[in-house]
């Protein structure tokens, strides 16, 4: 149709190009279409006529200037659209004109099309030269919006690159991470699945297989690919495909079904209903272009008298397809003819379906988009009226500069453009459900607006149904989650997404699924059994709750008691001979140093504090020096005794009491001396000892100053070795006198105990360290007091008749 201003259309109403064998000898025959007709293509380019006479009647866009049009038919092959692109940029007129500027002779302001992203790429190389806009309502490629290889490229449909970023966190938010995928092996497949596949690998999303096929392919390629698809382990497989060719993969897996599979789908197929049929297709899901109504399209498009079906050769083939009849005199004789019945009204077709109108908005937007570009350069708004001058000659470089300013508002949808042509990306979450009738039908649950922030872009607001109807989500992994207390790892020669599931480390947790790595505990926590949380490590110390330590402080008590008793029965009998034949002065000293020596084990038991640490080892030290000092002492007075009953001999006065008691306050000095300066210098100190036990923590006090505390067990030894030598030379002085052999056996046991207390002190572990020292101690203590006193004890409480002076002197 002829108009001021001319508008190209660019449409694969025809599904394929009659294809012609040259034998170079003849002319070429033209270029021709093929096969059926594509009824939603017819209603593309209807749609575009329906705007251009909508606009011409408007008396606000373009009022008194007519829009014209010229639609061409591409035949869904890009020869025929760059045949045609180059028709429509030079014009369709029978005048030879041999001016310089014989390309703008007729050209087209702008030109709608094509629905194929390569057919768009090769309509873009060309006119781009012009600079003629090309607005298309279909071609998703990301590759078209490179400004520096298609200068005058925009659509009304969102980028691949928009969609591929949507599909990539549709996949993941239902927690697929391993899925199929197949692609139209052209520009839209090609490039929207490699989009696909970078943003899928930034979620982690692993792509057991990815197959391409073209429509023209023998049927042998499509074979293959639905192959893989019926041995792949993926449940899910995402399709970026245009939907004819979708329709030959699904036939093909119709002829043998394969396991379950959940689809998604690119906005190429996945709001085609002409798709619907495939019922194993039931729970598809994927983003479509946003639904919309365009008041009086449909009423339009239903407007087809037989004039006019019978002046447009392409309404008289479509409409032959649709009724199978045949219009006009040349009929068949196996061929119906229209007899006038057919009502288009009634008739069931994608042509006919205004119901789910998405792509025929955006044809509808496009046709608004160039008008309003034309009325922004030939029309003046002045107050309340618009002024348009028809005659003005513009050219398409002008409306091309105009288009990428446009930004308006129809049937309440937003039309704008940014610096790569593209609009603002919105798509609706569409999901194939199955309706009361039992047929598939479309169902949108859902929005996805790129221009939202992060993170809230993407809302689901309905219940979805999946894969053979159910309401479970399909699981698509190739590994199960790792469960907390375990790490995964890779398998050899596998995706990211395949992997074994290993317990963590000793001493190391993982408190999230799939956690790649285990970490450490920190040093005062400890991993549950299930290696998912750190607990508090117990600590542990000897305390008077354990049995050990209840048994140990039994004994203790037990023996100060003893040691007690047995004071309290030499001083009540300290007349009687045996007790005072015996140094009762330094027999009561060494009882109340035994007593300390039982007691002082009671500070070794329990939690361990600064105070108590400091006093266990330096109480210790000086009441176990008392303690041998005295028997040290009284061994020292019996050599003395028998050496003063020689002639002449007046030892005694050398060693009378005075010089007892000096002696046991020198030595017991000398380890008061070491004590204070162990205790000035690094006393002992309560610590938590995490090295010896991983799983808990002994509190132990630490020595401060190990050369102190073995200079206070040095010092003890000395003593012990001194008195052990003197008591060995005393052994053969008569038995009834003298408590050599006595003092000889408990120092024996006393040196016995504490050479084996070294090794079993060093290698003893946690609190068992402390249950050796209090062993020693006591063991030592018992020692002494039953070696040297419980004779003396038994002859004073049951054989007093020996406790005579004459049975003391009998040997003499």
């Amino acid at each position: 149709m002829d108009g001021d201003y001319v508008i190209g259309g660019v449409f694969a109403i025809h599904r394929y190009k009659h294809t012609v064998m040259h034998n170079y000898t003849t002319m070429p025959e033209p270029l021709k279409c093929t096969g059926s007709i594509d009824s939603r293509e017819l209603r593309f380019s209807r749609a575009m006529v329906f705007a251009i006479e909508e606009i011409n009647n408007s008396t606000e866009l373009l009022p008194g200037i007519k829009l014209g049009y010229q639609i061409l038919d591409s035949c869904s092959a890009v020869p025929v659209a760059m045949h045609v692109t180059l028709q429509l940029s030079n014009g369709l007129d029978p005048v030879f004109y041999t001016g310089d500027k014989c390309s703008q002779s007729g050209m087209v302001m702008a030109i709608i099309g094509e629905s194929g992203s390569t057919r768009s790429i090769s309509m873009s190389r060309i006119i781009g030269s012009f600079n003629i806009p090309q607005v298309s309502h279909f071609a998703t490629c990301a590759c078209l919006s490179d400004k520096q290889q298609y200068p005058s490229f925009f659509r009304t449909i969102p980028s691949d690159q928009f969609q591929a970023d949507a599909l990539a966190k549709l996949v993941k938010h239902f927690g697929w991470t391993w899925i199929g995928a197949v692609r139209s092996d052209s520009d839209y497949g090609n490039n929207g699945m490699a989009s696909f596949l970078e943003a899928a690998q930034k979620e982690r999303i692993c792509v057991e297989y990815s197959e391409s096929f073209h429509r023209t392919h023998p049927r042998s390629r499509i074979k293959r690919v639905a192959d893989v698809i019926r041995r792949s382990t993926a449940v899910v497989v995402l399709a970026f495909v245009a939907s004819t060719e979708l329709r030959i993969l699904l036939e093909e897996l119709s002829r043998e079904p394969s396991p379950p599979r959940q689809w998604i789908g690119s906005e190429s197929w996945v709001t085609d209903p002409d798709l619907l049929r495939f019922s194993f297709c039931a729970g598809a899901i994927g983003f479509g272009i946003e639904q919309s109504v365009i008041p009086g399209l449909r009423e339009f498009l239903l407007d087809l008298s037989p004039t006019k079906v019978a002046a447009s050769p392409l309404l008289t083939e479509f409409w032959e397809d649709e009724f199978n009849c045949r219009l006009g005199k040349n009929v068949a004789i196996d061929e119906s003819v229209c007899d006038g019945t057919e009502d288009i009204q009634t008739h069931q077709s994608q042509y006919t379906d205004t119901s789910q109108l998405r792509i025929t908005n955006m044809v509808y937007k496009a046709v608004y988009a160039i008008a309003h570009a034309i009325h922004n350069k030939v029309c003046q708004d002045t107050n309340s009226t618009t002024q348009c001058d028809k005659f003005t000659r513009i050219n398409s470089k002008q409306v091309l500069t105009q288009l990428k300013k446009v930004n308006f508002s129809r049937n309440g949808y937003d039309v704008s453009f940014d610096e790569n042509g593209d609009p603002v990306a919105t798509y609706e979450l569409v999901n194939w459900q199955k309706s009361e009738s039992g047929s598939l039908e479309l169902v949108t649950v859902g929005l996805y607006d790129a221009s939202l922030p992060v993170g809230q872009e993407f809302r689901i607001n309905r219940n979805l149904t999946w894969v053979e109807g159910s309401t479970q989500v399909p699981v698509s992994v190739c590994s199960d989650s790792c469960p907390l207390g375990t790490r995964k790892v890779l398998q050899k020669g596998k995706p990211i997404c395949c992997y074994d599931c290993i317990l963590c480390p000793e001493g190391e947790i993982s408190n999230a699924t799939d956690s790649s790595d285990c970490f450490p505990c920190p040093k005062e926590f400890w991993p549950n059994a299930e290696r998912d949380t750190c607990l508090p490590k117990p600590v542990e110390f000897l305390s008077f709750d354990e049995v050990l330590g209840i048994i140990l402080a039994a004994f203790s008590v037990g023996g100060a008691c003893l040691a007690i008793i047995t004071a309290a029965v030499f001083f009540h009998h300290r007349t009687s001979p045996i007790v005072r034949a015996n140094n009762s002065e330094l027999s009561f000293l060494l009882l109340f140093s035994l007593t300390l020596c039982f007691l002082c084990s009671l500070t070794f038991i329990g939690a361990p504090s600064d105070w108590s640490c400091k006093l266990r080892h330096t109480a210790f030290g000086i009441t176990f020096v008392l303690c041998i000092s005295c028997v040290l002492g009284k061994t020292i007075v019996v050599l003395m005794a028998f050496k003063a009953t020689l002639p002449g001999s007046n030892v005694m006065k050398w060693f009378g009491p005075p010089q007892q008691r000096m002696t046991v306050v020198s030595f017991t000095f000398v380890q008061v001396l070491i004590c204070t300066i162990w205790l000035v210098v690094s006393p002992p100190f309560p610590m938590k000892n995490l090295t010896i036990y991983k799983e808990r923590i002994i509190l132990e006090c630490a020595l401060g100053s190990a050369i102190g505390f073995w200079a206070v067990l040095g010092y003890i030894g000395l003593l012990a070795v001194f008195c052990l030598v003197l008591a060995v030379l005393a052994r053969k002085l008569p038995d009834n006198f003298n408590e050599a052999k006595l003092i000889t056996f408990s120092m024996l046991i006393f040196c016995a105990v504490w050479i084996t207390f070294i090794p079993a002190y060093v290698s003893s572990p946690g609190k068992f360290t402390v249950a050796v020292e209090i062993f020693a101690i006591l063991a030592s203590s018992f020692g002494l007091i039953l070696c040297i006193f419980a004779p003396k004890c038994f002859i004073i409480l049951f054989k007093p008749e020996k406790n005579t002076k004459k049975h003391l002197m009998n040997k003499y």
